[in-house]
């Protein structure tokens, strides 16, 4: 009877498509055959972009001679393939390299979206191998998945491992509900397809969150929808479009549920409204609660970037909030996200390094207008103690000391001086769309 229930389960399996070896566990060899010939290597010459540690590139280390090597998968048999805009930006030559490495092409990259890490290239050829594409809908943590791509310039390598999580946000990646996985993706598998056991694509594998730059078990890809989704819009218009609110929020704690007069905690409670922005101009108030996005309830604040950023902008949208426990729907006009986030990799002249162990710089007057503050300290780079064991991260704007706004370096330098030696510091800062009060372990002069 044990035997005949193992063979029916066996055969349900394969009916469903799963490839299952002799032991029941997957089998990878089918799928490596189809799937990897749509599978390429890039190689983007003069590429100077680089992620951070934490969420450091799969692929985004570029060697001294200027050279990244990445991954990408063909999406059209006439040259269309997705791949990382990381390992593209700042390219100024990208070369595709087949899976059977007789032959490569020039490509032209003809969009690259930073905000979701997607890049569409094109090279002028017919009749290429197509990768088998799919849905992330499906997936569930404990799924099978495998990636495909070239780690550390190894091309056509196969590793596998099951999804951890879904719907994954990030402190810098708003935009993205990413698939965690425990698959081994290392620099060069950036960019390169993430499968499920059918051979279809559900994702592109993205980010690796590491101390080292190598493998710790946490990857981080792209749903293949967002990526598809971004890839028709480069395609068509050669940027991508994202709605805006002009507004911040934090989570709700039971506290701060209660003290607003809300029954749970699902929602979340505006703390920063750009001046003049789309729900400023509503009549939406700081301290007013998020419940719903068109008619859709907003549980998790952190997906609110992306409730908003799907709606296109110029479109009129109502919000449902709570203001003193009663509810009210406003109406609102979608503002749109900037073309450029603040960039902050290079230190410009005038940054000043020593608070807190941080380097920081002041930001221009668009970056000012961008996000609807009067004056903000950008976050070039953490280097001692005690930003160092904080969550404070490069890029993040500081634009308060605990409840008092900042309007110039000498007020900041003061705020902390005069903060008493070892007591918590709060910063209140600006990440993206998101705003949140940051803790550091100390401050003072004493």
């Amino acid at each position: 009877m044990r035997t005949l229930i193992l063979a029916l389960l066996l055969c349900l399996l394969a009916a469903n498509g799963q490839a299952q070896g002799p032991s029941g566990l997957p089998d990878f060899k089918a799928l490596m055959k189809t799937q990897g010939p749509a599978v390429v290597n890039i190689i983007a010459v003069g590429t100077r972009e680089k992620r951070g540690d934490k969420s450091a590139a799969a692929g985004g280390d570029a060697p001294s001679r200027g050279e990244g090597l990445g991954s990408g998968f063909i999406i059209s048999e006439d040259g269309y393939i997705l791949t990382n805009a990381h390992l593209v930006a700042g390219a100024d030559d990208v070369t595709v390299r087949l899976a059977d490495a007789k032959r490569e092409f020039r490509a032209a990259v003809v969009g690259a979206d930073q905000r979701s890490d997607v890049a569409l290239l094109k090279v002028r050829a017919r009749g290429l191998p197509t990768a088998r594409l799919g849905s992330s809908a499906s997936l569930e943590p404990g799924d099978w998945v495998a990636a495909i791509g070239s780690p550390f310039g190894f091309a056509n390598t196969i590793t596998a491992g099951i999804v951890s999580a879904k719907g994954r946000s990030l402190p810098e990646e708003l935009y993205v509900p990413f698939i965690q996985t425990d698959v081994a993706v290392n620099p060069g598998n950036s960019g390169g397809p993430l499968l499920n056991l059918r051979g279809e694509v559900v994702g592109m594998n993205s980010l690796i969150y590491s101390g080292t730059g190598g493998y710790m078990g946490v990857s981080f890809a792209i749903p293949i929808e967002v990526a598809l989704k971004v890839s028709r819009e480069l395609q068509s218009r050669g940027k991508v479009t994202r709605g805006r609110a002009g507004l911040a929020v934090q989570t709700l704690t039971p506290e701060l549920a209660r003290s607003f007069k809300v029954d749970s905690v699902s929602g979340g409670v505006i703390v920063n409204l750009e001046k003049g922005g789309p729900a400023e101009r509503a009549g939406a108030r700081v301290g007013d609660v998020i419940l719903e996005w068109n008619g859709e309830p907003v549980d998790d604040p952190g997906e609110l970037p992306r409730i908003v950023a799907a709606t296109p902008p110029g479109s009129a949208a109502r919000m449902t909030i709570s203001r003193s426990g009663v509810r009210r729907t406003l109406d609102l006009t979608v503002g749109e996200v900037p073309a450029e986030p603040i960039a902050a990799k290079t230190p410009p002249a005038g940054d000043e390094a020593g608070t807190l162990g941080m380097l920081l710089g002041e930001i221009s007057s668009a970056e000012q207008a961008s996000l609807g503050v009067d004056y903000g300290l950008v976050v070039r780079e953490v280097s001692a103690p005690p930003a160092a064991g904080s969550a404070i991260l490069v890029g993040d704007v500081i634009v308060g000391v605990g409840g008092t706004r900042i309007h110039s370096r000498e007020q900041f330098d003061s705020l902390v001086a005069g903060h008493e030696k070892g007591e918590p510091l709060a910063l209140f800062v600006r990440r993206g769309e998101a705003a949140l009060y940051v803790a550091l372990a100390g401050g003072g002069s004493g």
